[in-house]
């Protein structure tokens, strides 16, 4: 539930079970000594700031069942260095991985259909970022937009590029695939 294990300074790993279908808004914020996190196939969602302020989370590994990831989930988890989002995941909240400055590395899933607002901004060391579908993707300035300027597939391929496009070139916009 929400704020579960908020403030937990000397929690350094935890198992989450498989009878557990969501992870509460901050349920680990400032959990600052959590090092890496399995989210396993019976989570649906993560909250707001489930993750937020985890600075030497490493490592997150987010399960195929996962639909939603909360705004500022991770934000400010500074050690984060990899990503992989499931193909399950649909939406990507804004901040969700906002200043996560040691991130290098991310992979979104097939499923995925938005990101929300400055999800990737201030990763200053993202240089790949894979789309396992990149096409389609269009961004606009309202999360409410039915349509807004077409993102190029050839551009979202090159890894590098669609990093450069999701940490500063159009950061400042809700993206969405059709």
């Amino acid at each position: 539930g929400e704020w579960a294990f908020w403030g937990c300074t000397s929690l350094t790993s935890i198992e989450i079970p498989n009878s557990v279908t969501s992870i509460g808004d901050e349920a680990f914020y400032k959990c600052r000594r959590l090092t890496s996190i399995e989210i396993p196939d019976s989570v649906t969602s993560i909250g707001e700031s489930a993750f937020s302020s985890c600075t030497r989370l490493v490592s997150v590994i987010i399960g195929n069942s996962v639909t939603s990831i909360g705004e500022g989930a991770f934000r400010g988890c500074d050690s984060l260095t990899s990503v992989t989002i499931g193909n399950g995941v649909e939406s990507i909240g804004s901040y969700a991985f906002y200043y996560c400055t040691s991130l290098t590395s991310v992979t979104i899933g097939n499923g995925v259909e938005s990101i929300g607002y400055g999800a990737f901004y201030c990763c200053t060391s993202l240089t790949s970022v894979t789309f396992n579908n990149p096409n389609g993707w269009w961004y606009a300035s309202s999360a409410t937009a039915t349509s807004g300027t077409s993102i190029s597939a050839t551009d979202l391929s090159n890894t590098q590029t669609a990093a450069t496009y999701l940490k500063s070139t159009y950061f400042g916009y809700y993206w969405k695939r059709t």
